[in-house]
C-alpha cells in the first residue's frame, strides 16, 4: 500500500510537471509565432505606404530603355479526349525613371511589367507542332494586362536596400507595435500582461513601452525589417511579467483537481493503516484480558477444588471447625470470582447506558473517607499510610454515591498495587470556582507519556508490565473515566516514570 501510493503520487507530480512544460512549450510557440507575424505585418505595412505614396509618380515617369520580352510555352496532348492544350504567357519588361524624393534619392530606375496569356484547345489531327499560332483552335482565352504585383516586387526590393537609412521611430510607432502584439496574442489565445521593446546593435531604441526591461531568458525576440540578404539591424523583444501565473492559472483548475484526488487517497490510505493497527491492538489487547481473566479465574477455581477435596477427607468432614474454615474459604473465593465478572458486565452495561445511575447530593469528602475504609487494612498490612488534605470549604456534589466510592477506590487500589515500595498516598481537595478538585497523589512505579494516552482506554494494561504479578484486566480507569464524565466531570492523569501519579477529578458543585 505504501509503495502503491508513493508511486501514485509520483505519477500525479509528474503527470503535472508535464503538464506545466507542454503549456509552457505552447506559450512559447504561440509567442513566437505572433511575434513573426507582427514583424511581418509591420514590414508589409511599411512597403505598402510607400508604394501607394509614390505610384503615381512612378506610372508617370519616362522610359528609358528597350522593351524585353520573355516568353513562356506550355503543351500538352490529351489522346484520350483526341486534344491539344497549348499555354503561351509573356512578360513585356520596361525600364523607367524618375526622380522621387525617396530617401533623398534624386534619381531611381523602377521596373513596369505588361503580360500576355494565351490559352487554346487544338484537335489532335490539325495541330501542327511548327506552326502552332496558323491554327484555328475550338476554344481560345487571350489576356492582356499590366503586371501590377511584379512592380510591386521590384518596388520591394528597391526599398528595402534604402529603408534602413530612416530612423527606426520614423518606421513604427510603439502604438502600431502595441496594436499589432494584442490582435496576434489575442488571436492564439494569449491573454496577459506583456511588454516591449525595439533594440538596435543590442542597445535599447526609443520605441518600446513605458515599463519595459529585459530580462535574460524571459523574453522573446523577433528580427524587425529584414532585407534582401535575411539581416536585420533591428530586433523586438517582448516580456511577460505574469507569465508564470498565467501558466498556472491556465492548469488551475486540474491542479486543484489533481490535489484533491491525492490528498483522499493519502487520507484513505492514512485511514486504512491506522484501522489496521487499531485493529491489531484491540486484538492485542482482548488477547491479553482473556488470558488476564482465565489467570484470574483459575486461582480461586483451584483454591476451591481444594477446598472441597478436604471437606470430603473423612478425618476432617467430621471436624466442624475445618469444615467452616474451608466453607468460608469457598464462599470468599466466590465472591471474589463474582465482583470480577460484576465488574465486566458492569462496564458492558454502561457502555449500552443500561447502568442504573441515580444521583443524590452527598459530601465528597465522606465518600473519601469511605472509600479508604475499604483499602486501608490493606496499606496497613504493606506499611504504607494515607494522608488527607482535606481543604475544599465546599465539598457537596450530585453524585451516585455508590458508583462514585467505587470510583475513588479503584484509582487507590492502582496507587497500592503499582508500587514497589510501601505506598504512600495523599489525598486533595480544593475549590476552584463552581467545582472542587480532588487530586489522589502516590509515589508508585508512574508512567510515561505513551501510557497516560491510553490509561483510561478499555482493556489496556502497560505492555512491561507482567499480568500474574499485578492483578486487573484493564477496567478500572476505563470505569473511572465513564462515570465521572456521566457526573459531567473530568479525570486526568500527572505521571512521571519512576516518580509516582497524579490523578485529578474536577466535578462541579451543587
Amino acid at each position: 500500500m505504501s509503495i502503491a501510493l508513493i508511486g501514485i503520487i509520483a505519477v500525479q507530480i509528474y503527470w503535472i510537471n508535464s503538464s506545466i512544460n507542454i503549456r509552457e512549450k505552447q506559450f512559447t510557440n504561440d509567442v513566437k509565432f505572433a511575434l513573426a507575424k507582427v514583424s511581418d505585418n509591420i514590414q508589409k505595412r511599411e512597403v505598402s505606404d510607400y508604394f501607394k505614396e509614390y505610384k503615381t509618380l512612378i506610372d508617370s515617369a519616362s522610359r528609358s530603355g528597350e522593351l524585353i520580352k520573355k516568353e513562356f510555352v506550355f503543351q500538352q496532348i490529351d489522346t484520350a479526349k483526341n486534344q491539344v492544350y497549348s499555354f503561351r504567357k509573356s512578360i513585356l519588361e520596361n525600364d523607367f525613371k524618375s526622380s522621387i524624393p525617396l530617401f533623398d534619392n534624386d534619381s531611381l530606375t523602377f521596373k513596369s511589367f505588361y503580360g500576355e496569356k494565351e490559352e487554346k484547345i487544338t484537335k489532335l489531327e490539325d495541330f501542327k507542332l511548327s506552326d502552332v499560332d496558323e491554327q484555328t483552335p475550338e476554344e481560345r482565352i487571350y489576356e492582356v494586362g499590366r503586371m501590377m504585383k511584379l512592380e510591386s516586387v521590384v518596388f520591394e526590393d528597391i526599398f528595402n536596400d534604402l529603408a534602413p537609412r530612416k530612423p527606426i521611430y520614423d518606421r513604427v510607432s510603439s502604438n502600431e507595435i502595441k496594436l499589432n502584439l494584442e490582435n496576434e496574442l489575442r488571436d492564439r489565445g494569449v491573454d496577459t500582461k506583456f511588454e516591449f521593446g525595439v533594440y538596435g546593435d543590442g542597445l535599447a531604441t526609443k520605441v518600446k513601452s513605458n515599463k519595459f526591461k529585459n530580462i535574460e531568458g524571459k523574453s522573446y525576440g523577433v528580427p524587425l525589417f529584414i532585407d534582401n540578404n535575411g539581416n536585420s539591424d533591428y530586433e523586438l523583444r517582448v516580456a511577460f511579467p505574469s507569465k508564470d501565473e498565467y501558466i498556472l492559472s491556465s492548469i488551475t483548475s486540474i491542479l486543484i483537481l489533481a490535489a484533491v484526488f491525492i490528498l483522499v487517497i493519502i487520507f484513505a490510505f492514512g485511514s486504512a493503516l491506522y484501522q489496521l493497527i487499531k485493529q491489531k491492538q484491540i486484538s492485542e489487547i482482548k488477547t491479553d484480558f482473556i488470558n488476564n481473566m482465565t489467570h484470574e479465574f483459575k486461582t480461586p477455581i483451584a483454591t476451591i477444588n481444594l477446598a472441597l477435596d478436604a471437606i470430603k477427607n473423612p478425618k476432617i468432614i467430621n471436624d466442624t471447625e475445618k469444615v467452616l474454615r474451608y466453607s468460608e474459604m469457598i464462599r470468599q473465593e466466590n465472591k471474589r470470582m463474582h465482583g470480577q465478572v460484576e465488574n465486566v458486565l458492569r462496564i458492558s452495561r454502561l457502555e449500552k447506558n443500561q447502568l442504573d445511575i441515580t444521583k443524590g447530593v452527598n459530601d465528597l469528602h465522606d465518600i473519601i473517607e469511605d472509600s479508604i475504609t475499604h483499602v486501608e487494612l490493606i496499606i496497613k498490612n504493606k506499611g504504607g499510610y494515607i494522608n488527607l488534605h482535606l481543604e475544599a470549604l465546599q465539598s457537596e456534589v450530585m453524585v451516585n454515591k455508590f458508583h462514585f466510592t467505587n470510583v475513588i477506590t479503584n484509582i487507590l487500589d492502582n496507587a497500592i498495587k503499582y508500587t514497589n515500595e510501601p505506598p504512600k498516598i495523599d489525598i486533595y481537595t480544593e475549590n476552584a470556582g463552581n467545582y472542587i478538585i480532588l487530586h489522589v497523589k502516590d509515589q508508585g512505579i508512574g508512567m510515561n507519556k505513551n501510557v497516560q494516552k491510553h490509561v483510561f482506554d478499555k482493556f489496556y494494561r502497560e505492555q512491561k508490565v507482567n499480568i500474574h504479578d499485578v492483578k486487573g484486566h484493564g477496567l478500572g480507569l476505563s470505569y473511572v473515566k465513564k462515570i465521572v464524565e456521566h457526573h459531567h466531570g473530568n479525570v486526568y492523569v500527572e505521571s512521571e516514570k519512576g516518580k509516582g501519579s497524579t490523578f485529578t477529578i474536577k466535578l462541579p458543585l451543587i
